[in-house]
């Protein structure tokens, strides 16, 4: 799935070009933290951070059923995640702009816990419970979400170029 990208003028150095669609997909498949918001049912925004992986154009994420972000997602499922570093002059920084879906089938779980375990040199243990993750071994489980992109914003710090990538279709 191939964005259509273009280089927001008012906020990019003169001179600069459009971050290329594949250094963004790579910072969103090597970022090893998010932070996603969402929304509550009064309207006041959420943030926390998270661990989530990119696999097939998408991130996925995982939560308990009690948290908070799940709990939110149950009256709106609109969520932004984003990506990148604290310094101001170096890095990329990525707002990823999308709906998320519950992953219930078992085969995308199942091929999504070894996508987490290669991610973290093994540290994420998850397996499949029904239609939910459940860490190795214990009791707790989590819930799994497919977010597909329908903006995604990027900035390149040093060389100060914003960046819109916009999906003509997102999956469903």
């Amino acid at each position: 799935m191939e964005p259509v990208t273009e280089l927001d003028q008012r906020f990019s150095d003169p001179g600069a070009t459009a971050t290329d669609w594949q250094e963004v997909r790579d910072s969103l498949a090597s970022a090893q933290l998010f932070w996603i918001t969402t929304v509550r049912r009064d309207g006041r925004p959420h943030m926390t951070p998270l661990a989530a992986v990119w696999l097939d154009d998408a991130l996925f994420f995982c939560t308990g059923p009690s948290e908070q972000k799940a709990v939110n997602l149950r009256d709106n499922q609109a969520v932004i995640l984003s990506t990148g570093c604290n310094q101001w002059d170096a890095g990329i920084d990525v707002v990823v702009e999308g709906t998320a879906r519950r992953v219930t089938d078992a085969a995308t779980l199942e091929r999504l816990t070894q996508v987490w375990r290669s991610k973290w040199d093994g540290r994420w243990h998850f397996e499949v419970d029904g239609d939910a993750f459940r860490h190795e071994g214990g009791e707790g489980r989590a819930l799994v979400f497919e977010v597909v992109p329908r903006k995604v914003l990027s900035f390149a710090k040093e060389r100060f170029a914003a960046s819109r990538h916009r999906f003509q279709s997102a999956r469903v």
